[in-house]
């Protein structure tokens, strides 16, 4: 999709009609997708005709997110029964967390993998974080102010990986020009990426690390780490955010692996340098791009997991691509 076809009109009419909006954001979510829900939270709660609300199923937000507008705003359940939902970021319907049977749906997104689930889907898988596709939508329907610029930067800042991924080009930087313009602040930003770890972090990092494992000559990276891991680095899942990336680091390394041991199952983060990880995150029923996907395992045991998803990658042939 060409920003030429954006449904403009057909989102302003939407949102016009609507007497409430419910702004969703991911399943253990990521500043991509809380940046772009907080941003356009700031937008349409200025429109005092709309009652809006911005919402997060899960109970553990990333604080070091909380420096954006409106963060306290975000609740863990939804108090407008009929109300329009703008999706944010979501690849798929169900990672929302909610029921939303028969809800009319505004699909903000920029994952190839997104299953298009909304009554209006806006997703451009060329764009560098869905932050970039709301403020491409939303800048012809509203004035663009500090608040929203800021948590748009915010996520565009993350999802490239400080402007570092190939999804960067001439019009992300445009568009991060744009925002600074707008009021967004790119030294206080990256200082709150960079300044405010948690100790936590560091410890499951360190855990994350000790298990360090190469295969296939090297080209092949995995990382992991146990419940118990886990509870003795007094780490959350949001504090592991970035560990998968450590791994991609290496000279030598084409894929990286990340296995975390959770409750609910083994949640998987998958990242390259230039081969389509996607295909293996799909073939679990995950999602997500080219070079950063994810998907949950049911419990097997970590390296059973490992294994199986070498498996996946070898059936892929997917270093042949590289």
């Amino acid at each position: 999709m060409m920003i030429e076809s954006i449904p403009y009109e057909e989102v302003r009419s939407k949102i016009a009609s609507a007497h409430s909006v419910s702004i969703l954001s991911h399943l253990n979510p990521d500043a991509d997708t809380l940046g772009t829900a907080l941003g356009i939270y700031a937008l349409l709660s200025k429109d005092k005709r709309l009652k809006v609300e911005i919402v997060n199923a899960s109970t553990e937000l990333p604080l070091y997110l909380n420096f954006l507008p409106h963060f306290k705003k975000i609740k863990h359940h939804m108090d407008y029964a009929d109300s329009l939902i703008i999706s944010c970021d979501c690849g798929s319907v169900d990672r929302l967390g909610f029921d939303l049977e028969g809800r009319d749906i505004i699909n903000i997104d920029h994952h190839q993998s997104n299953t298009c689930y909304g009554s209006i889907n806006v997703v451009i898988p060329e764009y560098a974080s869905a932050s970039q596709v709301a403020f491409a939508l939303f800048k012809t329907l509203c004035p663009i102010k500090a608040d929203a610029a800021t948590c748009f930067y915010t996520a565009l800042l993350s999802d490239t990986r400080f402007f570092t991924t190939s999804s960067v080009n001439e019009e992300v930087f445009t568009v991060a020009q744009e925002l600074v313009q707008a009021g967004a602040l790119p030294d206080e930003i990256a200082c709150h990426f960079t300044q405010r770890r948690p100790l936590s972090s560091l410890r499951i990092l360190q855990r994350a690390l000790s298990s360090l494992s190469l295969y296939h000559d090297a080209e092949i990276a995995t990382l992991m780490v146990t419940k118990e891991d886990i509870s003795a680095a007094g780490a959350t899942v949001p504090d592991m955010e970035g560990v998968v990336d450590y791994a991609r680091s290496l000279a030598t390394v084409e894929i990286a692996i990340f296995a975390m041991e959770l409750e609910k199952g083994i949640r998987i983060s998958l990242r390259s340098k230039k081969v389509d990880v996607s295909k293996v995150a799909m073939a679990f029923g995950g999602g997500g791009h080219k070079v950063a996907a994810g998907f949950m395992l049911a419990q097997s045991g970590l390296q059973e997991s490992i294994d199986t998803i070498l498996e996946k990658i070898e059936e892929l042939g997917l270093l042949d691509e590289k």
